[in-house]
């Protein structure tokens, strides 16, 4: 059976399941994928060099804001 953001098991009803990938320097991107719906990734073209942050309402899921901080230039 498929599981919500391609995760092993399925999480309890009451949860919100998750997947944070790291990005491989600058050849793959980092994504991050919420309750099966992915927030940032390459494809959408909203990630960043540096931390890649989304901000989600923990009561509804619902996303807020979604960023991204170079930690290399300083």
């Amino acid at each position: 059976p498929r599981h919500k953001c391609g995760n092993q098991r399925s999480c309890p009803r009451d949860h919100f399941a998750f997947k944070l990938t790291s990005g491989a320097a600058n050849v793959v991107g980092p994504s991050i994928c919420f309750d099966d719906v992915m927030l940032m990734s390459s494809v959408k073209n909203n990630i960043g060099r540096g931390l890649n942050i989304a901000l989600v309402n923990g009561s509804t899921g619902q996303l807020l804001k979604t960023g991204a901080f170079d930690m290399y230039s300083g």
